[in-house]
Formats: structure tokens, sequence, C-alpha cells
């Protein structure tokens, strides 16, 4: 299966049409960065003039993790009576473009991630500025507070890693490779170095491709079959343990197989025990925490963590003992 590296859609709550920007979603009718219904397709219910907040992210197109980010925003949104606009490249030009279009839209909110931290500092900069309150998600733990963001919503990325490693060593593993599908971007590197912190055996990085998941399954399996010595694959993306998977299967590897995040199918794969265990950061209460957050903000003037500590949303680990109880949640969308 191949992803394109950019993502190029507009998305309305009931369909998605293709146009030359970058993703955009609407809930509760307000325009996309001062569009009008006529040219950015968007609904009219709900909270139209109401409090604007635009959700920004470095999502590529067809990634299901941020699917689960948008639902908890867009549930959030709903519940606090909020016009959110979500939008997103993999492209940090092109996001901190978009974030430019939130701010002269005159949003109320903005919440952002910070894969690449140093690329939106100026535009963050400008958003403050502007008196626009900010707040990041999911990626930027050790970059939010010097930006002067709010307040930060997701996992610390080192302490995951570190975590995975002592499972692989209860696991009696020894021989580690860490796929990284994004080269540059800091949470996934804090990931894979986290699990070299602690884990006991060897544990080297491999670099792939995650645009093309096809060339992530060769990868993978180009090197089992280079090295048997490697006893375990992780991954740090849902979609690349799947991957991974089927690597195994091409090399004829005996190694396991963990990973980072959820969803649905995952969730079958670890129930099955193709997948040993993935390692949940939550990504529906990111996406739910970070409007609410920005909500009780402008309305009460509360601040997450006091403006000092990140709001952790993870790591919670997965497991064939207690994927029973999270299985449904999967099946809705919300895990």
């Amino acid at each position: 299966m191949n992803r394109p590296p950019a993502s190029h859609r507009i998305f309305t709550a009931g369909r998605a049409t293709a146009l030359t920007a970058a993703v955009f979603l609407t809930v509760a009718g307000c325009s996309v960065f001062g569009g009008t219904d006529s040219d950015s397709d968007t609904g009219t219910s709900g909270a139209s003039g109401g409090t604007k907040v635009a959700l920004i992210t470095h999502s590529a197109e067809g990634d299901a993790f941020w699917d689960l980010v948008r639902r908890g925003a867009e549930v959030a949104a709903a519940k606090d009576g909020i016009a959110l606009t979500y939008a997103s490249d993999p492209d940090a030009a092109g996001q901190a473009q978009l974030v430019r279009k939130a701010i002269a839209d005159k949003v109320d909110g903005i919440a952002v991630t910070l894969a690449k931290p140093q690329a939106m500092r100026g535009v963050v900069a400008e958003a403050r500025a502007a008196g626009i309150p900010v707040v990041a998600l999911n990626s930027g733990i050790d970059a939010w507070q010097a930006q002067g963001l709010l307040g930060f919503f997701g996992q610390d990325e080192s302490v995951a890693g570190q975590a995975l490693g002592n499972e692989l060593d209860a696991r009696d593993a020894e021989h580690a490779v860490c796929v990284i599908h994004e080269r540059g971007n800091i949470a996934v590197e804090a990931r894979c170095a986290g699990v070299r912190k602690t884990f006991g055996g060897q544990t080297e990085n491999l670099y792939v491709d995650g645009t093309d998941m096809d060339a992530v399954t060769n990868a993978i399996a180009a090197k089992l079959r280079q090295d048997p010595t490697v006893d375990e694959v992780v991954t740090l993306g849902a979609q690349f343990a799947l991957a991974a998977v089927d690597a195994v299967d091409d090399a004829g590897s005996g190694a396991g197989v963990a990973t980072f995040d959820l969803n649905k199918d995952l969730v079958k794969a670890v129930k099955s025990g193709d997948i040993q265990f993935a390692v949940d950061q939550q990504p529906y209460l990111q996406g739910y925490l970070a409007v609410d957050g920005l909500w009780l903000y402008k309305t009460n003037g509360n601040i997450s963590g006091g403006g000092v500590e990140p709001v952790l949303t993870g790591p919670a680990f997965v497991t064939k003992k207690n994927i029973a109880g999270i299985e449904k949640f999967a099946a809705n969308g919300t895990r």
C-alpha cells in the first residue's frame, strides 16, 4: 500500500473534496481560514459565529492515527460549542503557512503539533503576538514551554521508549531494530533513543520511507534477511507494525514485533498474537484535551498543567491480556 507524502484534501462533517490546499476539516460551521461557504465547502450547523479554534498537525494523507486525534477534537468542539477547523501538512513550511492562515482568520485559539519545533517557532510567535492562545499536542514536549505555549497534551516519547525497552528486557529480547519512518521528527527519534537507553540488548535504527508502505515492508524484510540475530522489530506507528508482520513472514524470520500506537487493525493483530504489544499514547485523548483546554482557558482562565507541566496521555500498554476491554472502543474509531 502506497501513501502519498502530503495532504491535499478538504473535509466537512459528511464528505471530503479534493483541493490544492492542505487537509482541512470544519466542525460546527466556521469558514476555512477566511474562505466562504462556496469556496471551502464547509457546513453551516453548530456554533457558527462563536468561538473558533484551529487544530493544525503535521499529518500526511491517509494516516489513520490522525483520524483519532481529529475525532477527539470534534467531540470536544461539539461539547463546548466551538467551530473547529482541522488542517495538516507533513511539510514543516506548509504547516507553518497553515498557522498563518489561521491567524489571518482571527481564530480564538490554535492547537498545533511541534514535530519540527524550530520550523514552527516564528509562526507560533506570530500567533502569540496576535493575542491568540496556542497549545501543543502530540509532538514538542521539549519545546512548548520555550516557545511560550499555554500547555502540552501528549506523551513523553523518551519515557515511552524507555518503558518499551524495559518490556523487551522482560521478554528476553537481545537484538532490536527500531524502524524510523520520518527522519528528523523529534518525537519518533526520541522513542528509539528511549528504547536504547533502557534495553539491555543491542538496539539499532532502521530508516525507511514512511510514505511508501511497500518500501517499508521490503526494507524491514531485507534487514531481517541480512542479520538473522535480530529478534525484535520495533515500529513507531500501527500501520508500520502491520507492515513489519508481513516483513517477518517474507524473510522467514522468528523476530517478534512490538509497536507504538494503536488502531482497529492493530487490535486484531495484538489479539491474534501477531503483534506482541502496543504502547498507546491515546491520540483521541490528545485531540480532545487540546481543544477542551483552549475552551477552558477562554471561558474560565484555566491553564492545563499550570503552564509548567505537560498533560500526559501515555504510555498505556496494550497487550493480549487487556485487549478485550479496548477492542470495542477501537471498533468505534476512538482508540
